[in-house]
C-alpha cells in the first residue's frame, strides 16, 4: 500500500469527529462519501488528497500534536476528573488543550512521576501502549529499605502476578545504592513495578520513569515541551 493511502476510518477519526469505530458504524450506514460517492464498505482506502463528506460537510483531519510532560506526584493521569482533583491536562497551556483533544498516551498512577506523553494520534497511542509493539520504559525506584540480591534475582528472573509471569528486560542497583534500583521492561500490566515490590515486602517511596522507547526525560518536573522533529520520526518510524 502507497504511504498517501490510508483507512477511510482512520482519515475520519483523525478529523477529530468520531473515533475510529464509530466511523465504521457511519461507514455502515453510508452517511459518508468519498469524492461524491457513498462508501459503505469497511476498510474502504483512500488518498488523502479525496474529498470526504459528512453531513455535507468536508472533512479534514486535524494536526497531530505531540507533548511531552514530566508528570509531578499527586496528578491524576486523566483528560478529568470527577472529583475535581488536578489532572495532567491542567499543567498544559489552555491555548492547546482547547485548540486540540489531547490525551495522554497510557497511565502513570498518582504517585508516580516522569515521561508522559500526550497526543491526538490514536494510532501512535496504539503502538505505544500495544504488548505486540513492546515499547520498553525504564523507571527509578527508591524504596523503604535495601534490596537483597536474592529478590532482586526473584525479579529478574519474574515475578508471578494475576496477569502471569512478570517478564524485567534490565534492572540493577543505581550507583551502589541498595535502595536505588534501576528498572526497565515492556509489559503495560497496571502498577506492575508496585505490586512487584509489594509482592516481595518492599514498600516504594519514589517510583520515576525516565524514558519510553527512544524519548527520554529532560524536563524538570511538572515542565512540558512538543517533541522534537527526530522524536516525531522515531515515533512514526515505530510501525514500519
Amino acid at each position: 500500500m502507497k504511504k498517501n493511502y490510508l483507512r477511510l476510518n482512520h482519515y475520519i477519526s483523525n478529523s477529530g469527529i468520531v473515533s475510529r469505530r464509530k466511523a465504521d458504524h457511519l461507514i455502515k450506514l453510508g452517511l459518508i462519501k468519498v469524492n461524491g460517492k457513498i462508501i459503505n464498505k469497511i476498510g474502504y482506502k483512500i488518498n488523502i488528497n479525496d474529498n470526504i463528506i459528512y453531513n455535507n460537510y468536508l472533512i479534514k483531519p486535524k494536526k497531530k500534536i505531540y507533548l511531552l510532560l514530566n508528570k509531578p506526584k499527586g496528578i491524576i493521569t486523566t483528560t478529568s476528573d470527577d472529583k475535581n482533583r488536578k489532572t495532567v491536562i491542567d499543567i498544559l497551556s489552555k491555548k492547546i488543550t482547547i485548540k486540540y483533544r489531547i490525551y495522554p498516551v497510557g497511565r502513570l498512577d498518582k504517585q508516580t512521576t516522569g515521561i508522559l506523553l500526550l497526543t491526538n494520534d490514536g494510532n501512535i497511542t496504539k503502538i505505544l501502549t500495544h504488548p505486540k509493539y513492546k515499547i520498553k520504559k525504564g523507571y527509578n525506584v527508591i524504596l523503604n529499605k535495601n534490596l537483597n540480591k536474592l529478590d532482586l534475582k526473584k525479579i529478574k528472573n519474574g515475578i508471578y502476578l494475576s496477569e502471569g509471569i512478570t517478564k524485567i528486560d534490565k534492572i540493577h542497583y543505581i550507583n551502589n545504592s541498595l535502595n536505588e534500583i534501576f528498572i526497565e521492561l515492556h509489559i503495560g500490566w497496571n502498577r506492575v513495578i508496585r505490586r512487584i515490590f509489594n509482592f516481595l515486602n518492599y514498600k516504594i517511596i519514589k517510583l520515576d520513569r525516565i524514558f519510553l522507547g527512544k524519548i527520554k526525560n529532560n524536563l524538570k518536573e511538572g515542565k512540558w515541551r512538543f517533541l522534537t522533529k527526530k522524536e516525531i520520526i522515531y515515533l512514526n518510524n515505530l510501525n514500519k
